[in-house]
């Protein structure tokens, strides 16, 4: 029961850093096809009877505004309940130069307290390279350290010719893929709308898949960061022709321009784990209109 536990406190470290993971060990497995990436994306919406999703209308809006930058930096507790298992954070680091395209570096770090160590411990970070303009994914770096699991992964996304390069082999992927760091931050720019699902491409572990997020109300919470007016969404990943995943993760956003995230919860089968933000510190960097917007602004 320990290590049930153990690893199911620990899930939430990783949901921090990657949004939409429900296991901390294992992507669930998905039969979207790699090779199907250019259709995929837009056929999948016509796929759905009325263009909805469980009662939410599927649309796949352009990004409105960023208000994130460099300094951001947000701090969360991992908790069970009244168990305090570690720490995450979320930091946007610097704006870096990929190819001559300049990059929003995010880095996640997830980490467990020296009393949990003792039981399991963590020690996880990502990172991703955001196109500054078209924000979608450049690059991706996992490292995993979790007990005596170890495991690092590189992607580089060619959107251009819509390619993730690993160092074994070329993965065909849709147009503006994003990986699970990118995809948070993506949303964070959009119009949020209850009643609506919001569709993204994603691509994980060499293989391609949509998300949906769902939007699904608002409500003021408290977290010990604060009280919050926010905007609730549900991510919800497409498996097997129909749409499942392994339990639920539900991700409470200010109802802002900002649209920090501030608590994210994963139900389990007793109870549910919990990261709460504790503590912010925001850019100072003025909110902009990115090129992507720009561009669809003058095409209409």
């Amino acid at each position: 029961m320990k290590n049930k536990r153990t690893i199911q406190i620990m899930v939430i470290a990783v949901l921090i850093s990657t949004v939409v993971l429900i296991s901390a060990d294992k992507v669930i497995s998905l039969t979207t096809p790699n090779q199907d990436t250019k259709g995929w994306l837009n056929s999948d919406i016509s796929e759905n009877r009325n263009n909805n999703l469980d009662g939410f209308v599927i649309v796949k809006p352009i990004p409105q505004l960023v208000s994130f930058g460099v300094g951001e930096r947000l701090v969360f507790s991992l908790q069970y309940g009244l168990i305090n298992a570690g720490e995450a954070s979320l930091e946007v680091r610097n704006i870096a130069i990929l190819d001559s395209v300049k990059s929003y570096h995010i880095f996640s770090i997830a980490r467990s307290n020296s009393t949990f160590d003792l039981v399991f411990k963590v020690r996880d970070h990502h990172e991703s390279f955001i196109d500054y303009d078209n924000l979608y994914s450049l690059k991706f770096k996992k490292h995993i350290r979790e007990g005596n699991y170890r495991r690092d992964e590189f992607v580089d996304f060619d959107q251009k010719n819509h390619l993730a390069i690993y160092k074994d082999e070329k993965t065909r992927i849709a147009p503006s893929t994003q990986d699970f760091l990118s995809a948070f931050y993506y949303i964070r720019t959009i119009a949020l709308i209850p009643g609506q699902a919001i569709l993204l491409a994603n691509h994980s572990n060499k293989k391609n898949y949509p998300i949906y997020i769902k939007v699904l109300r608002k409500e003021k919470i408290s977290v010990p960061a604060g009280d919050f007016k926010c905007v609730v969404i549900e991510p919800v990943l497409k498996t097997s022709g129909i749409f499942k995943q392994k339990g639920k993760l539900t991700i409470w956003l200010t109802d802002d321009i900002v649209k920090m995230p501030v608590l994210l919860r994963s139900k389990v089968l007793i109870g549910s784990f919990e990261a709460q933000l504790n503590k912010y510190e925001l850019s100072e960097d003025e909110p902009r209109v990115p090129g992507i917007s720009k561009r669809a602004i003058n095409v209409e």
